[in-house]
C-alpha cells in the first residue's frame, strides 16, 4: 500500500518542521504548510488522505480551514492542534466537521497514535463506502437507458465527477435527460444522502425566482407574511439543480455569483448572510457562450459554473439506443395502465429508428405513450405510429399542423384523465406523470382544462 498523504498546517515553524520530520520518519508522505492562505490555495480533494491543522493562526484560524478543506473533500478526516482547548472550542471544532483534537504540548507518540487512528477510521469509511456502492450498483444509472459508445463515455466521466464538489454545466437539445444526468451525479457523490433539489429557471417567473431560490423575511415585500426558506436553503448538504440557468435575470445572476465565491447568500429582508453547503449543478439548452457576447449572462458565471462540461448528444446521434428506449418507455406504460403491448412492429421500429427525433428523449416517450392509447393489438404499428411522426418513404407524411393536434388531443384527454384520478390534486397527477408541477399547469392552461370542470 502507498504511503498516506497528509497535509500539515502551523504557522510556527520549528513545530511544523518537528511535526514533519515524526511524521515522515514513520514512512508517511508530507506537505507542510506555514501559511494557511496558501495551504487553502493549493488543496484539491482526494490529494490527502488526512489534514493536521493548528487553530490558532494569522490571516486565517483553524476553524476556516477546516471549513473550506471539508467544503471541497466532505469525507477527509481534519485532526485540530490547539493549546487552549476549552469544551466550547472542541464543540465548535467537531461541529464543523473536525474527527480529532490534539493539545499542545503533545508527544510525538501521542501525534502518531492520533494519525494511525484517524487514518484506520478514514480507510474503514470508504471501504464500507465502496462495498455500498457495489451492493446498491457502482453507479446507479438505472434509469439512464441505452448503450451506444457516446452515451457510455458521457457515463464513464459522470462516474469521475460525480466524487468531487466541482460546478458541472450540463448542456444539449430540450429533452436529451439532462436532469437525469444531475441525478446520477448526485447519487453517486458523497452527499448522496442529502436532498437532490431541482429548479427550472425557465418555468418560474422572473419576479418571483429570486425569492424561491433565496428564501426571503417576513414583510420583505408585499405578500411575504412569513419568513420562508428558499431552495438554496433546503438544499444544504445536498445538490442543487439549475435547469435552463441561461433564464436567470441578470440580478439573481449576481447573487447566485455571489453565493458561489462565499458560500453564504442574504434572504430578501435580511441584512445577515446565511451559510449554506451546497453543490450546484446547471444545464442549459441553449448556447451561453453566446449569451456572453450579447451581454445576456455574465462571463464570469458562466466560467463558475462551467468548470466541467457535459455535453449530451442529441437522440439522433445514438440511434443505436432507439430500440432500447422504445422498450424501455412500453414497459413503463404496460405497469402503470395494466396493458400487455410487446413492443413496435418491425416496420414502426424501422420507421422509429429512420426519424429525426427533434424533441429527442422527451418526444419518444411522448409519442410512445400516446400510441398506446390508441393501438388496440399487442404491437404498435405504423398506422398508429404515423399519427404522431412524419414517417420517411412509405408512410403517410402527416403535416407539422397534424402532429401538433393529434398531441394536443391526446394531452388534453391525458391530463383530464389524470386529474379526475386525483380528483384534482395537481402535485400527485405531477408525480405521476413525472412532470414538475409547473410543466403541468402551463398545459391546463394551454389547452383551456380547468380543475372545477373535472368531474
Amino acid at each position: 500500500m502507498p504511503a498516506a498523504r497528509i497535509l500539515l498546517i502551523d504557522n510556527e515553524a520549528g513545530l511544523c518542521r518537528m511535526m514533519e520530520a515524526v511524521l515522515r520518519d514513520q514512512g508517511y508522505q508530507v506537505k507542510a504548510y506555514t501559511n494557511p492562505v496558501q495551504a487553502v490555495a493549493d488543496f484539491a480533494a482526494g490529494s490527502f488522505e488526512l489534514v493536521i491543522s493548528d487553530i490558532k493562526m494569522p490571516e486565517m484560524d483553524g476553524l476556516e480551514v477546516l471549513q473550506h478543506l471539508r467544503r471541497r473533500d466532505p469525507e477527509i478526516p481534519v485532526i485540530m492542534i490547539t493549546a487552549f482547548a476549552t469544551v466550547e472550542m472542541s464543540i465548535q471544532a467537531l461541529r464543523r466537521g473536525a474527527y480529532d483534537m490534539l493539545t499542545k504540548p503533545f508527544e510525538p507518540d501521542e501525534l502518531i497514535y492520533r494519525v494511525k487512528h484517524a487514518l484506520q477510521h478514514h480507510a474503514l469509511m470508504e471501504e464500507n463506502r465502496e462495498l455500498k456502492e457495489e451492493l446498491t450498483g457502482k453507479f446507479r444509472f438505472d434509469r439512464i437507458i441505452g448503450a451506444s459508445g457516446s452515451l457510455q463515455a458521457l457515463l464513464e466521466k459522470v462516474a469521475k465527477v460525480a466524487v468531487r464538489d466541482t460546478g458541472v454545466l450540463i448542456t444539449g437539445e430540450s429533452g436529451t435527460g439532462k436532469e437525469l444526468i444531475a441525478q446520477a451525479i448526485h447519487h453517486n457523490s458523497p452527499r448522496r444522502d442529502r436532498k437532490f433539489v431541482a429548479v427550472n429557471c425557465g418555468a418560474l417567473p422572473e419576479n418571483i425566482l429570486e425569492s424561491e431560490l433565496f428564501g426571503y423575511r417576513k414583510g420583505a415585500f408585499t405578500g411575504a407574511t412569513e419568513n420562508r426558506q428558499g431552495l438554496l436553503e433546503a438544499a444544504d448538504g445536498g445538490t442543487l439543480f439549475l435547469d435552463e440557468v441561461g433564464n436567470l435575470p441578470l440580478n439573481v445572476q449576481k447573487t447566485l455569483l455571489r453565493f458561489l465565491q462565499e458560500q453564504e447568500f442574504r434572504r430578501l429582508g435580511e441584512t445577515t448572510p446565511t451559510k449554506v453547503n451546497v453543490r450546484l449543478i446547471s444545464a442549459t439548452n441553449s448556447d451561453l457562450q453566446t449569451d456572453v457576447a450579447k451581454g445576456l449572462f455574465r462571463e464570469d458565471l458562466f466560467y463558475r459554473l462551467n468548470v466541467i462540461n457535459l455535453h449530451l448528444p442529441p437522440l439522433r446521434e445514438r440511434r443505436d439506443d432507439i430500440p432500447l428506449l422504445v422498450a424501455h418507455f412500453i414497459r413503463e406504460q404496460n405497469e402503470k395502465f395494466g396493458t400487455a403491448c410487446k413492443g413496435l412492429t418491425p416496420e414502426a421500429l424501422e420507421a422509429a429508428c429512420a426519424y429525426a427525433w427533434p424533441g429527442n428523449i422527451r418526444q419518444l416517450r411522448n409519442v410512445i405513450e400516446a400510441a398506446l392509447t390508441i393501438e388496440s393489438g399487442q404491437y404498435i404499428g405504423l398506422p398508429a405510429l404515423a399519427q404522431f411522426i412524419v414517417i420517411e418513404g412509405g408512410g403517410p407524411a402527416i403535416p407539422q399542423a397534424d402532429y401538433e393536434a393529434a398531441l394536443g388531443r391526446f394531452e388534453t384527454e391525458y391530463l383530464t384523465r389524470l386529474l379526475r384520478k386525483h380528483s384534482g390534486n395537481v402535485e400527485i397527477a405531477a408525480a405521476e406523470a413525472g412532470m414538475n408541477m409547473a410543466t403541468i399547469y402551463r398545459k391546463l392552461k394551454k389547452y383551456g382544462i380547468r380543475k372545477k370542470d373535472i368531474d
